[in-house]
């Protein structure tokens, strides 16, 4: 643990408290892209299979755990408790062009050919393409409510937080994971376009607006 990986996880940890209270505040998931918050479900899913047989520290179960239910809680209030409000027409995204890249790339290149190491991997490359439905709505919408811009630049910013971390570790450990390193640069990329638009717009006040 160093600053750079607390700092990313409460980032992280800030991004999903956001989007809950958004939701539940305002009573609608309209802005919210369904099929963003379905992969990053997935990614957590199989990421942590490990919950219960690889315990490492208090910190590391909880966080786990808490990312577990926030991302099933945030499909039952999109697709069950507040679906009249999911606006699907503008979540119109093709995740299996997501998807079934991140599951060959997972078979090809891994660490291990092992059931859970092939899961982790797929939840890293999964992770790293997740926002891009979340960020073709607003794409196509023109705009992004001040809230779910919040939330985006929170997500964006646990990211960039984690290549620091790395960096740390590489310097100050020696170690290094060539596969998330790469799979969380091309994240953050993800989000270069964003991060300026926010600076430039969502902090002086003014609606977030992206191209076509």
């Amino acid at each position: 643990m160093n600053i750079f990986r607390l700092a990313g996880d409460l980032s992280h940890l800030l991004a999903i408290i956001i989007l809950l209270l958004k939701i539940w505040s305002s009573r609608s998931c309209a802005g919210i892209s369904g099929k963003s918050q379905m992969m990053f479900a997935l990614t957590y899913t199989t990421r942590y299979l490990d919950l219960f047989t690889n315990y490492i520290s208090l910190y590391n179960s909880s966080m786990k755990v808490i990312f577990l239910a926030a991302s099933y809680a945030t499909l039952y209030l999109i697709y069950i408790r507040f679906k009249a409000t999911y606006d699907h027409n503008h979540d119109t995204f093709r995740v299996e062009f997501l998807l079934i890249p991140t599951v060959i790339l997972s078979l090809l290149i891994n660490h291990d050919y092992s059931p859970l190491e092939i899961l982790w991997t797929f939840s890293i490359y999964l992770e790293a393409v997740a926002i891009l439905p979340q960020l073709f709505m607003v794409s196509k919408t023109g705009e992004a409510e001040s809230i779910t811009s919040h939330y985006l630049f929170a997500l964006g910013l646990y990211r960039a937080l984690y290549i620091f971390n790395w960096v740390y570790r590489f310097y100050a450990e020696g170690f290094y994971d060539l596969i998330a390193i790469v799979a969380g640069v091309v994240q953050t990329v993800l989000y270069c376009d964003f991060f300026y638009l926010y600076i430039t717009k969502v902090l002086q006040g003014k609606k977030l607006q992206l191209p076509a």
